[in-house]
């Protein structure tokens, strides 16, 4: 991303350049071979050891890009042998300077200098032993025949020429380095970021579908409980009892009511009218434990309400997240244990002795074995008859009840511990209490459980 658009931002030749790197490599071959071939072979005598060295130059600053320090070895090679031959530099100030630069753009600096250091001081090297041309009066090159190593003019400037070319070729090579290790830290930047707006986005998702999934569970799985023991026990007693039939088929148009309300709380609350997802936020219609323990009565179950200690005023979050505790707990023990002699749900205010002195809301669903598959109790003192309608055989859950208590408890700190116990089930839920007391942002209390 990064990459292209920093081309974007280039003259049209740079970027055309950019884009073909072959063609690049083309040009800087020629750039260096070209006007070395015109010099020797258009030359008053001409010296065809120099353009066959010129030649060999080009062809390897081809592979400058792929294999830059076997390229900047092989210049400096060639520069010695065609100095040692010839006398002539045969322009290698320019190839030097291509050479460093592709190392520079490709390793590290110290390597980049360590290359520069031996490739300058090998050619300089010959260049003042064997460098052996000066301009003549009419302003042509043409052979001094100086003494080896003497120290001429000549020598002086052309090896201040190579040592200011690689200078050039390192300074360039170190920037464009630079600049392209700063695009790759933009671009990786911008794919982590990319990568955890995935993620987040992802992780939301599946947010969603868990919170609308607890929601739509703890709406169908309790109503449709409830529901089916009733109609079940009002077609039992229908000829029996037309009156208790007729109380249970009251109850059972209620909770489908009640039901039907608030699947259409859950899916209204799903999407504002602006068309932004919006948060299922706990409604004032939130039934009080007394009247879930009712419900539960009227289906056939025997619940028994315990309040330990001073009761909290908690935010509405929390006050449904209990009450879907104990919904959901209640549920399950209508599905599994019908016979069950007794359900004690208590609810109490406990000091959980943190450091911080935090208080706890814990709430216990306690339930004795009801049943035996095909009906029969397990504990034959305290068992009861079957509800009419209700059979030995219930279905077994898919375990999203005790799932979804469990997020509900964690969204307040809490924990849900879930299990048989000597004499059946039972269910503990602990809520964290502390920050979520604070008056409702209308100014109303809450109401209590």
């Amino acid at each position: 991303m990064f990459t292209e658009l920093d081309a974007r931002r280039l003259g049209p030749v740079r970027r055309y350049f950019v884009r073909h790197p072959v063609v690049m490599d083309w040009f800087v071959a020629a750039w260096f071979a070209v006007p070395g071939l015109l010099v020797a072979l258009l030359s008053p005598e001409p010296r065809y050891g120099v353009a066959v060295a010129t030649l060999a130059g080009g062809a390897v600053l081809l592979w400058r890009r792929r294999y830059p320090l076997w390229t900047a070895a092989a210049i400096g090679a060639l520069a010695i042998l065609t100095l040692a031959l010839t006398g002539d530099s045969a322009g290698f100030e320019l190839a030097t300077a291509f050479a460093v630069y592709a190392v520079a753009t490709t390793y590290r600096p110290a390597v980049a200098w360590s290359a520069l250091g031996v490739l300058v001081l090998t050619v300089c090297t010959a260049e003042m032993l064997w460098y052996d041309f000066t301009v003549s009066d009419t302003g042509a090159m043409v052979r001094a025949d100086v003494g080896s190593g003497e120290l001429t003019g000549q020598r002086v400037a052309t090896i201040a020429i190579t040592i200011t070319f690689a200078l050039l070729g390192i300074a360039i090579g170190s920037s464009v380095r630079g600049r392209r290790l700063h695009v790759a830290d933009l671009v990786g930047r911008a794919n982590a970021i990319a990568r955890d707006r995935d993620q987040q986005a992802q992780l939301a998702a599946a947010a969603e579908r868990a919170r609308i999934s607890r929601e739509m569970h703890d709406v169908v799985a309790h109503s449709l409980t409830v529901m089916v023991a009733l109609a079940d026990g009002a077609k039992a007693l229908g000829a029996k009892d037309p009156e208790l039939a007729g109380q249970a088929l009251d109850e059972l148009t209620e909770t489908g009511r009640a039901a039907l309300a608030d699947m259409r709380r859950v899916l209204g609350v799903l999407r504002d009218p602006d068309g932004t997802v919006a948060p299922l936020t706990p409604t004032a219609d939130v039934p009080s434990m007394e009247d879930i323990a009712e419900r539960f009565r009227h289906a056939g179950l025997p619940v028994r309400l315990v309040r330990v200690g001073v009761q909290p005023d908690p935010d509405p979050g929390l006050r449904q997240a209990a009450h879907r505790i104990v919904q959901e707990s209640l549920t399950n023990v209508l599905r599994y244990a019908p016979l069950t002699p007794v359900v004690v749900v208590e609810i109490a205010r406990r000091d959980a002795g943190t450091p911080d002195g935090g208080d706890w809301l814990e709430i216990t669903v306690t339930n004795k074995a009801g049943r035996a598959p095909g009906g029969t109790a397990r504990d034959g003192a305290d068992a009861r008859p079957l509800p009419p309608g209700i059979t030995g055989d219930q279905p077994i859950g898919t375990g999203r009840g005790i799932i979804g208590m469990r997020e509900r408890a964690a969204v307040y700190g809490g924990t849900v511990t879930a299990g048989p116990t000597s004499s059946g089930w039972e269910v503990v839920a602990r809520l964290r209490l502390d920050g979520a007391t604070q008056p409702r942002p209308d100014g109303v209390a809450g109401v209590a459980l």
